[in-house]
């Protein structure tokens, strides 16, 4: 990662006043350090030696350069350009599993991390999906559809891929939804990717449950962060720049 991380640990002392049948709290006094780039300014020189070949290995897996993005690309609910931007890849990597789906699904939950503006290196799509996550493919009546929807506005909103526009309350409920401008109709049978761990019925996405015709590869080469490194050298290698924007898509009124 290309951004200081700062991280607070917090030692607390506890005072204990003893009675003979009990104890009593008295006092409680805590203390904060910050651990940041500061304990770098002056590495210990055996450590670094001893760590050198380690970081060579890991800098040689994570380091190689994937692709390229306009501007930080951040995840925040209830849109955002970077949950908007993972079910978009989604949608267009589809096409290697011989799937047209209507529209994709990705948990705000299963988004770590941001892409910082400039290279996209594979430790960084790493960050960004960390998990173990898979893509699969399903399908869902419309009215389970609206189901769905209804569970995203719960959650105040989670990412979904163009096309898709939720109008939902501050308090999580769906006001209207509709794909690629039509209504959801309640008889009709939507084809939908997201990953593995949302059909299972996570993150109150309970409605993946009753989905059919479920294509879950399990090889590992299908988790969502080769997914979306693939899709990265595609682009690279197409000379693009990846971008992502807010445009609508999840709408608070």
């Amino acid at each position: 990662m290309r951004n200081n991380i700062f991280l607070g640990t917090v030692f607390a002392v506890i005072s204990l006043s003893a009675c003979t049948s009990h104890y009593t709290l008295t006092d409680v006094t805590r203390t904060r350090i910050v651990v940041d780039n500061t304990y770098d300014a002056t590495p210990d020189a055996a450590a670094a030696a001893f760590l050198a070949p380690y970081k060579q290995k890991v800098d040689s897996v994570m380091g190689p350069v994937v692709g390229r993005v306009a501007k930080t690309l951040v995840a925040d609910r209830p849109e955002s350009p970077l949950s908007n931007l993972l079910p978009d890849i989604f949608m267009y990597m589809a096409k290697y599993y011989q799937e047209k789906p209507d529209f994709a699904v990705y948990n705000m939950g299963g988004i770590r991390s941001s892409f910082i503006k400039g290279d996209v290196t594979y430790g960084d799509v790493l960050d960004v999906a960390p998990f173990e996550n898979k893509i699969c493919f399903l399908t869902m009546t419309g009215e389970q559809v609206m189901t769905l929807f209804g569970q995203i506005a719960f959650r105040g909103g989670e990412g979904v891929s163009k096309g898709v526009q939720l109008v939902i309350t501050k308090d999580g409920h769906l006001v209207s939804a509709t794909l690629n401008g039509k209504p959801i109709d309640p008889a009709a049978r939507y084809r939908i990717t997201t990953i593995d761990y949302l059909v299972q019925g996570n993150d109150g996405m309970t409605a993946f449950k009753s989905a059919t015709d479920v294509n879950s590869p399990s090889d590992s080469k299908n988790n969502a962060r080769y997914v979306i490194t693939d899709y990265f050298r595609e682009m690279m290698k197409a000379g693009k720049t990846v971008d992502a924007k807010v445009e609508g898509r999840i709408v608070v009124k």
